[in-house]
């Protein structure tokens, strides 16, 4: 007999990730607001994606473009 231990793992069950700001109804993302733009950043400055934060496409554009303002500014790293 063929040893099958290991073969048929279990997925783990993900839900679907929900764009924070359409739910808080945030509709235009300002560069000044540095708590809500370092939330979105990793600790080296980068910008995290939006598989890792679950934003939809229209609120990460306008996320990358606030974020990238903010750094111009000095604002944020």
């Amino acid at each position: 007999m063929k040893n099958t231990k290991g073969k048929h793992r279990r997925r783990k069950l993900m839900r679907a990730k929900t764009c924070r700001l359409c739910e808080n109804q945030i509709y235009n993302i300002d560069f000044k607001d540095v708590d809500l733009l370092k939330r979105y950043q990793t600790e080296g400055g980068r910008i995290l994606t939006r598989h890792i934060t679950g934003n939809c496409f229209k609120h990460q554009k306008l996320l990358a473009a606030a974020v990238k303002r903010a750094r111009v500014m000095g604002l944020v790293l």
